[in-house]
């Protein structure tokens, strides 16, 4: 059984990738004022901006000139705060220089004993705008005593697949890490709701304050209701309990206590041919029982 959840959703503008002290600082004073959340999660590319004009003649700095290797000091650092505070700590994401040479749109996940368990590389980067190259991996990890909870960045969220599958491997949160400040802001936050309908999970969508983005933060619990939202762009925490246990009680019962898609298909059913994705569904793997994947992590808590 799921213990309750403390959560704190930062809807903050983008932090200088350098400044890594002032981030702390605010952590710090944040962790003060709600010493029971466990879990602060913030937005997109949080700790993957430049000061402006930074770059060679006057540009701002490129993802290539901001990234670093996974773990580089920047990961020792954040490693270092989540356990100096114990909290389970996702800082947005940062640009990661990948052992190829790539790099990618990466949210990394600490834990409050003080380590990187997880790491996301984003599959759908927005084309044509974003240049990092797409990961390709799903990842959902054990928040011990908590629950399981699958991570997605921004334009993932558009693509039904990425949190379907999330939820097949388990997931009962998906956090969804944003940074939006154009006028589509207004269908994610549908998406958001469609995507915990559909899927029968809670759902955080967490985008930037202004001037980073739109802000409109918002925390969707499995039956699709909003429990909280951030109303405008401005900065803001929202703070909820949850319980992700609750995704097991909707899945048994259904949504409204009457859909159950989990349950639509059965042993006996013929399988779906998927043409688009060289694939099926197979009645008897449809569900969503954790099932183990290379990209599923189990979290320690110690």
């Amino acid at each position: 059984m799921a213990s309750p959840l403390p959560l704190a959703l930062v809807q903050t503008p983008a932090h200088p990738s350098d400044d890594l002290d002032s981030f702390a600082f605010g952590l710090e004073r944040l962790a003060r004022q709600r010493p029971a959340v466990r879990l602060f999660v913030h937005p997109e590319l949080h700790l993957a901006t430049p000061e402006p004009a930074t770059g060679p003649g006057g540009a701002a700095a490129t993802p290539e000139e901001l990234a670093e290797p996974l773990d580089g000091p920047r990961d020792r650092r954040l490693a270092e705060l989540a356990g100096d505070l114990g909290v389970w700590l996702m800082p947005g994401t940062v640009y990661e220089r990948g052992g190829d040479g790539r790099i990618h749109n990466t949210a990394p996940v600490y834990s409050p004993a003080g380590r990187r368990v997880t790491a996301y590389r984003k599959i759908c980067p927005w084309r044509p705008y974003e240049t990092t190259a797409p990961g390709n991996e799903f990842v959902v990890l054990d928040m011990g005593e908590y629950g399981r909870v699958g991570m997605s960045i921004c334009y993932d969220a558009w693509f039904p697949e990425i949190s379907r599958n999330l939820a097949h491997l388990g997931a009962q949160l998906i956090v969804n890490l944003v940074q939006t400040p154009t006028s589509d802001r207004e269908q994610e936050v549908v998406l958001a709701r469609a995507n915990a309908i559909t899927n029968q999970v809670f759902v955080a969508s967490v985008n930037a304050a202004a001037p980073t983005g739109l802000g409109r933060s918002l925390l969707v619990d499995p039956e699709g209701r909003v429990r909280t939202q951030a109303p405008s762009a401005e900065d803001c925490v929202l703070t909820d309990v949850i319980d992700l246990g609750e995704t097991d009680r909707v899945r048994r019962y259904g949504t409204a206590g009457l859909n159950r898609p989990w349950e639509q298909f059965g042993p006996g059913d013929a399988p779906v041919e998927l043409p688009l994705y060289s694939g099926r569904i197979d009645p008897t793997t449809w569900g969503t029982g954790g099932l183990r994947h290379p990209s599923h992590e189990t979290a320690e808590t110690a």
